[in-house]
């Protein structure tokens, strides 16, 4: 069973900016100075079992995962991992302005591991404990970040007509969200994921979303591209969880805050910019590894 992100042509010219032709403000607004450099403040160091490292033969991806948005595939990817499973493994299907998938111990989409196939996460249950920070409100719907990912969820007046207080929300396929791979059936996704090299909306509520890159997205984007990739395929020499690495190597990894003075500078800044065309993708999540 080949386990694909699928691609249309159509939807790639209108999600990728490579391709697609922006369109010009109706009327020039001034924007504001963009925010200056973060200050001690707006960083926040992220919960080191959630962090996934991956070592390839370009260079060092760093993932932050989010059990808030899809617990059941986290758990798989931290199983996996820390196994060693994904030790080795190619990228074997890569598409510019796309995507680079991996994670297939048969490196060519047909394998996965032993354990069962996963219930899909595309949704999950937004609340007001869900450490949402809003950069948009479209009055049917609301945009914003939880940690570093962005999301998209009905409108939160709606909380209060529901039986359990939440509402329905999902991520946005921006570049650097992680998300699972699968077959035809929603609920096969197994051990393959994919790693977004550029936008590409129409996945979204189509896929699991699990985390995102918050550093190395230049290596995401230098991978080897092929469909499938030709000899010799790059690899994943070595992925492991940060709280696993000895101390003594760790990297210190931080990242910015959306709760903080900086990021909603940040939103500010590009929603000005851009207007109506305003997209969450085009907001800067800031990171630093030592």
């Amino acid at each position: 069973m080949i386990r694909t992100v699928l691609l249309a042509a159509a939807a790639l010219a209108a999600a990728s900016p490579a391709l697609a032709q922006k369109k010009a403000p109706a009327t020039a607004v001034a924007a504001p100075a963009a925010p200056a450099q973060p200050g001690a403040g707006d960083w926040r160091t992220p919960n080191l079992d959630d962090v996934l490292v991956i070592d390839t033969n370009k260079g060092r991806i760093i993932v932050e995962m989010l059990p808030e948005i899809a617990p059941a595939h986290v758990q798989r990817i931290k199983e996996l991992t820390r196994s060693g499973f994904y030790d080795g493994r190619a990228f074997f299907r890569v598409i510019d302005n796309f995507m680079d998938q991996t994670g297939d111990p048969q490196d060519d989409g047909t394998g996965g591991s032993d354990k069962p196939d996963l219930v899909q996460e595309f949704l999950f249950r937004l609340g007001q404990d869900s450490g949402f920070v809003q950069a948009a409100d479209q009055n049917v719907s609301q945009v914003g970040f939880i940690k570093s990912v962005p999301v998209m969820s009905q409108s939160p007046m709606l909380m209060a007509m529901t039986a359990d207080g939440r509402i329905s929300a999902w991520p946005l396929y921006c570049p650097g969200v992680a998300a699972m791979a699968r077959a035809q059936d929603p609920d096969s996704a197994n051990s393959q994921f994919f790693l977004m090299r550029y936008a590409y909306p129409s996945l979204e509520k189509r896929y699991t979303g699990w985390g995102r890159v918050i550093a190395g997205l230049d290596v995401v984007r230098a991978i080897k591209v092929g469909e499938p990739v030709a000899a010799p395929q790059d690899k994943m020499d070595k992925v492991r969880i940060l709280a696993d690495i000895p101390a003594a190597e760790r990297p210190k990894v931080r990242v910015i805050d959306p709760g903080s003075a900086w990021f909603k500078a940040e939103i500010a800044n590009v929603r000005s910019r851009m207007g109506a065309d305003f997209t969450a993708c085009e907001i800067r999540i800031p990171s630093e590894v030592k």
